[in-house]
């Protein structure tokens, strides 16, 4: 059956975004602004190097929601601050590949508000029944004010409570929180191989992750520190793991591998972070 405004020879070439037999690559990426010529296309070069079907990215600064497609082929779905004359901040986006393009069942910005933080995609899988969502994030920093904190935590929640429990559910972004490497009291939603030390930030992203039943893929792997650091300093002296790929504990084993990627470059302080995907049911 082929969707409204859809062509038969466009209905015939949807596809499914995950399967068990193949491997597929996401990424999530806080690359500081799209908001300069020629930033969007840079990011799509190393998507491509990295063989990303999709990309998540945080802070991108573009206002406005919508779409756009790139000369090269990969589209960008994005949400932004709506009001307008609204300054170039926050905002989060998809870039797709073709492949996860012709997978693509929906998207939105959010089920409670526009957001600038939050923005939400679903994906065909080889199980008719079962949806990849995907949802990426960009949290307050440690130092915002707890009002700003609480109402993104209440918005992502929203969002994750319209979830179905039986789809593939993967949480990623910049959260801005650090974990570390104890993991008393959350021992279902992280593993020890997290970096540094937990922060406030991190024990609100780890009660909504024990809340929800996720877990943080990068404290799950065991990785030189080097790949797990996500964000380094101006003086490259500190370095912190406060981007996440998550994976909801049902479908635990599908999530293969989470690590940083330092040698994409797009300017920013942020690495790119990537996690291997491949469908094994419980």
């Amino acid at each position: 059956m082929k969707r409204q405004g859809e062509s038969r020879k466009e209905a015939s070439a949807l596809k499914n975004l995950l399967s068990a037999r193949k491997i597929i690559n996401i990424g999530t990426w806080n690359v500081r602004t799209m908001y300069e010529t020629g930033k969007a296309a840079q990011i799509a070069a190393e998507m491509r190097n990295y063989k990303l079907s999709v990309l998540g990215l945080a802070e991108t600064r573009w206002t406005k929601s919508g779409q756009q497609k790139l000369a090269t082929g990969e589209l960008i779905l994005f949400a932004g601050h709506e009001t307008e004359g609204a300054h170039h901040t926050e905002g989060v986006a998809f870039m797709l590949s073709r492949e996860a393009q012709s997978a693509l069942v929906g998207w939105v910005i959010s089920n409670l508000v526009i957001s600038p933080r939050l923005i939400k995609a679903t994906f065909r899988t080889q199980i008719d029944k079962l949806k990849l969502n995907l949802i990426m994030c960009y949290a307050p920093t440690n130092n915002s004010d707890e009002e700003v904190k609480e109402q993104f935590y209440e918005q992502l929640q929203g969002i994750l409570m319209e979830l179905n429990s039986r789809d593939i559910n993967v949480l990623l972004g910049d959260f801005n929180a650090k974990i570390g490497t104890d993991n008393t009291g959350y021992e279902r939603v992280m593993g020890t191989h997290g970096l540094g030390e937990m922060n406030e930030n991190g024990g609100m992203f780890l009660d909504t992750c024990a809340q929800y039943e996720f877990v943080v893929g990068g404290s799950v792997f065991p990785h030189k520190n080097i790949h797990k650091a996500t964000w380094v300093s101006p003086d490259h002296t500190t370095t912190n793991q406060i981007d996440h790929i998550c994976k909801n504990t049902k479908f635990r084993r599908s999530l293969l591998d989470v690590k940083a990627k330092r040698g994409a470059d797009v300017t920013s302080d942020h690495h790119l972070v990537t996690a291997k995907l491949k469908l094994k049911l419980r």
